[in-house]
């Protein structure tokens, strides 16, 4: 009987060891990172099991697992997947950008540090961030992307300035950019236009870029001390991955049209309100004389009187259909000792503005190899060459978009095809056809670096960078432009920057009985650079076919300039975990710099930061909703050196009287100047539940400009206008809230969002001697945000006779104001109203995946910020003067008892055209910065052809605009000046681009 139960006992252990057998099965398959690349060193494992194995060189695995279990993968940086093992042996995996980041690796300035050990304020994106993104500047792609910091294109020109300002302004007079640096290089960020501002960073390809880490606080950023103040943006180009060759490659193409367009009066609205205007103005007889003077110079000649006259749509020939194409390809690999990476890039784009277009091909290199387990080098190196066909500035009556000053009754050509040069503005036509404006950038930058590990826990690094930018401008202005009366004028710029710059530091690492952990870096840095100048002018051409400079017969003008700087620095950090709980930062940096005084060549940065990782305590760490929890703290100091090369120093010019040389002093010195200071306090929070699908940060941050760069004026009688000198304090205060979210994680479906957004609250504290700086329509006053508008207060119109209205705004002996109105803008007073930065941005970024399809989408908001349509008394005049007028004008005060907020028609009569809040509006705005679909072939398909990984996609940039903004756009503002006070200032400006795009990327 008991071998019987023995026998049957046997007999059920082998049933259930071949059932269990026949249910286990080997999966194989690869992984990809979200570019299509094979990942080696992937874990893949079993959940529940000790079962594991990690993928290959060329991203393959092999494991085996039973019908029903879970495989997990992971890798540092990446979201974790789940497969469920069904029936199919073969499971290809793509891996994406950890949402929760908190396993993130950043970039922090000579070094890496995990996100979750992190004592500082960093923001990440990476490449999946700014992938397919049609637009050829790179910072346009942040946009809305990272908490506080604000992405502002100047306007829609192709090469438009933009500008990067991270938790507010922090300065008046000196830079207010942040500083970028290109794989441990500071970039040479210099607008070199000799007209509108132009991206200086229109160079660098969003396809070379890998990952772009923005160092926010004053912890983060003191490390690079004197050039900190604005933060910094590091980018970080893409490397090579060990395992078989990988190509990549992605083509696009799309078109582009203006985000909104404007309401004009047509021919017959305008003769009407043109008419009436001058009859109010010199009554019934004379009035229709103007008028009809007016009509006949403008239609040349048509029977304007029985309906035969133009109507011409001025804003359809400034404002056309752009379009976008983009192709790149890249390779990359290696083996166990030599990676490498090789890139090309191209990109043709056509302007919405006639006559604006760009023109840009890039390609980089970057090599690294181990010669043994102590010695690495390498090398990164890059070239790019942008052709742009530019247009005036704003402020130009030749640029295109003052053409929607020109009545609609006027013909836009001749009935020859010529341009009309007979139209009440200069015809812009005639310089689109008549003369040329091209700008040539070519910049070469580049770095070979070397590390050596004396120990394993010490080692020194060596790196050596260049960067050249190179930029060449040619303009001829033909005679039969506007305002040509020289038989030609021609112009000619060169400018050549660059900037050495090597490093040199220690990194000492140390991990004890797995409780300590020391990170300690300490280097020195050094850098030059050198810029020349050249410009010439000539007049007296030929012919038109000869437009270069040598074929001028007389030379006009001409300059030269040469001018250096350097920095030398010594730098330190030190990093302390305790349990990877405690954490501790110290930073220091010494600058020297040739910008400033003798007294005061030196300056000294320093930061402290810590951490505390709450849900590493027993009290929390067995928590079922709570996944992690991080109080942080920092403080620190860093610097703003963004002046002229010798500001501080006794300048004289040279001067021709009567053709002899002299010099006469252009500025005073000051040995004393040296750097504004920025302190900057910061205290945050990092959280994470339910396994990190919540995640995010809370910040609160004060960050003070003390000892502002200002130009104080100085008596008459010292020979000098002004000195600069360090006075002034400036105040940004500011909240800040992430929320990043996986909703779905499912096999065949995920959905992960990202919202981001920041208060802050600029505040001008001191300035020299409490005295308000007036610059036209931006003040600088104690108490107020910087460069804030003043301006009169328009308080409507007269119902009784139609007069434009003014708050008087005098100051009663209470020290209230007067409220009382008047219709004499001279009686009335400038007050403040409202500022050109918002108080509030924001963004929200949603993606999914179902299947083989995605699907993301970009918002982005900003709220509070004003604009003055400096241009609106021109544009929305009631018919002050011949200019068509914005068809909001119909509804003008016409008779007593109406009610609006449009005077009474009066020609030259200036009635309500006075500078005032009348064309101050709000500038908030919801914008969808960009939407990307796509579909990705099933592999069984693309292999078959040998292609990995086969996408086509559908992307829109600016696709849709929210806003009150009766203007073109809520963020266009003027580029006819370059200076933070303009930047609240509209005119003539072009709205954004939108973008429409098809593409294709694949990989082998």
């Amino acid at each position: 009987m008991k071998a019987k139960i023995q026998h049957m006992l046997t007999l059920l252990f082998v049933c259930w060891m071949a059932l269990g057998f026949a249910q286990q099965t080997t999966i194989t398959g690869s992984v990809y990172d979200a570019e299509g690349n094979r990942l080696p060193g992937v874990s893949v494992a079993v959940r529940g099991t000790n079962v594991s194995t990690l993928t290959n060189a060329e991203g393959q695995y092999t494991i085996n697992a039973q019908v029903g279990q879970t495989l997990v993968f992971t890798y540092i940086g990446l979201q974790t997947e789940e497969r469920e093992v069904g029936q199919r042996a073969v499971i290809d995996v793509n891996m994406v950008t950890s949402t929760s980041s908190l396993d993130e690796v950043v970039i922090v300035g000579y070094g890496t540090q995990s996100k979750r050990l992190l004592t500082d304020n960093v923001a990440k994106l990476t490449s999946s961030d700014i992938a397919e993104i049609p637009s050829p500047g790179f910072q346009n792609t942040l946009a809305g992307k990272a908490a506080g910091v604000q992405v502002m294109q100047t306007n829609g020109k192709v090469e438009g300035g933009i500008s990067i300002r991270v938790r507010g302004v922090a300065s008046v007079g000196a830079g207010s950019d942040p500083l970028y640096v290109l794989d441990g290089m500071p970039l040479i960020n210099r607008d070199e236009s000799s007209d509108a501002p132009q991206n200086p960073l229109l160079t660098i390809s969003p396809n070379e870029i890998e990952s772009i880490d923005i160092l926010k606080d004053a912890s983060a950023s003191a490390i690079y001390g004197s050039r900190g103040a604005n933060g910094v943006v590091i980018i970080t180009t893409k490397r090579g991955k060990r395992g078989r060759a990988s190509i990549s490659a992605n083509v696009s193409h799309g078109i582009s049209e203006p985000t909104r367009l404007r309401e004009w009066l047509s021919a017959e609205e305008y003769m009407e309100l043109l008419t009436e205007a001058a009859i109010n103005s010199y009554g019934e007889e004379d009035g229709r004389a103007e008028a009809e003077w007016l009509f006949g110079f403008l239609s040349d000649g048509a029977d304007w009187r029985n309906g035969q006259y133009h109507n011409t749509d001025w804003q359809g020939l400034a404002l056309v259909r752009g379009h976008v194409s983009d192709a790149d390809l890249s390779i990359s690999g290696g083996n166990e000792n030599t990676t490498y990476f090789f890139s090309g890039a191209y990109n043709n784009t056509d302007g919405i503005v006639r006559g604006n277009a760009m023109e840009r091909i890039n390609s980089r290199v970057n090599v690294t190899h181990e010669f043994n387990d102590r010695f690495s080098a390498g090398a990164n190196l890059s070239f790019s060459r942008t052709t742009i066909d530019r247009i005036s500035n704003d402020n130009a009556f030749v640029t295109p978009l003052q053409a929607i000053a020109q009545p609609a009754l006027s013909a836009a050509f001749l009935d020859n095809g010529e341009p009309n040069p007979n139209t009440l503005y200069a015809n812009f036509l005639l310089q689109d056809r008549h003369a040329f404006f091209n700008t040539i950038v070519r910049r070469v930058n580049g770095k070979a670096f070397a590390e050596y590990r004396f120990l394993p826990n010490l080692k020194f690094n060596t790196d050596f960078g260049y960067d050249l930018y190179y930029q060449t401008e040619d303009s001829y202005t033909g005679r039969l432009a506007p305002f040509q009366s020289t038989n030609g004028e021609g112009f000619a710029t060169s400018v050549g920057t660059e900037s050495y710059i090597t490093s040199n530091y220690f990194t000492y690492e140390q991990a004890l009985n797995d409780i300590h952990d020391v990170d300690v870096v300490v280097g020195m840095e050094y850098n030059h650079a050198r810029r020349r100048f050249q410009s010439v002018t000539g007049i007296e051409f030929p012919s038109d076919d000869f437009q270069s400079i040598g074929s001028a017969a007389q030379i006009t003008a001409g300059s030269s300039t040469f001018t250096s700087y350097a920095f030398l620095s010594y730098f330190a950090r030190a990093n302390y975990s305790l349990m990877d709980r405690y954490l501790f930062k110290a930073s220091i940096r010494r600058d020297g710099s040739s910008r400033f005084g003798r007294d005061n060549r030196y300056g000294t940065f320093a930061a402290v930061s810590a951490g505390w990782v709450l849900s590493e305590e027993d009290f929390l760490s067995d928590s079922d909703v709570l996944s992690f929890l991080k109080i942080r703290g920092s403080w620190g100091q860093s610097g703003n050196a963004e002046i002229g090369d010798f500001a501080s120093l006794g300048l004289f010019g040279a001067v021709s009287y009567r053709q002899r040389a002299g010099i006469f002093p252009t500025q005073a010195a000051n040995p004393f100047l040296t750097w504004e200071s920025v302190e900057q306090t910061d205290i945050g929070i990092d959280y994470g539940f339910l396994d990190n699908r919540i995640s995010g940060e809370l910040d609160y941050y004060v960050k003070r400009s003390d000892g502002l760069l200002f130009d104080v004026p100085l008596p008459a009688t010292s020979g000098f206008p002004t000195v600069l000198r360090n006075v002034g304090l400036l105040e940004n205060r500011g909240v800040e809230f992430v929320l990043n979210t996986q909703n779905v994680q499912k096999d065949r479906f995920t959905w992960n969002t990202s919202l981001n957004i920041a208060y802050n609250k600029n505040t001008v504290k001191e300035l020299p001697n409490g005295q308000d700086v007036v610059i036209g329509q931006n003040i600088l006053r104690e108490g107020e945000p910087i460069n804030a508008f003043y301006l009169l207060e328009y308080a409507g119109v007269d119902v009784d006779n139609g007069d434009a209205l003014y708050y008087v705004n005098s100051r009663n002996p209470d020290g209230t104001l007067n409220r009382e109105t008047t219709n004499d803008p001279n009686a009335a007073n400038r007050v403040v109203l409202g500022a050109p930065l918002p108080n509030w941005i924001g963004g929200f970024t949603s993606n999914l995946v179902y299947r083989d399809f995605d699907f993301s989408f970009t918002f982005q908001g900003e709220w509070g910020a004003s604009i003055y349509n400096l241009g609106g008394t021109y544009q929305s005049a009631n018919g002050d003067y011949y200019d068509n007028q914005t068809r909001d004008q119909l509804r003008r005060w016409r008779q007593p008892g109406d009610i609006t907020d449009v005077p009474q028609a009066r020609l030259y009569g200036a009635n309500g055209t006075a500078q005032s809040s009348r064309y101050l509006d709000g500038a908030s705005f919801v914008r969808l910065r960009n939407l990307n679909v796509g579909y990705t072939l099933p592999s069984r398909i693309t292999q078959q052809v040998g292609i990995n990984r086969l996408r086509v996609y559908f992307a829109a940039f600016n696709l849709l605009t929210i806003t009150n903004y009766k203007g073109y756009d809520p963020e266009a503002r003027s580029d006819a000046s370059s200076t933070e006070a303009s930047r609240g200032i509209d005119f003539y400006s072009a709205p954004a681009a939108m973008t429409y795009s098809l593409g294709v990327n694949f990989n082998f």
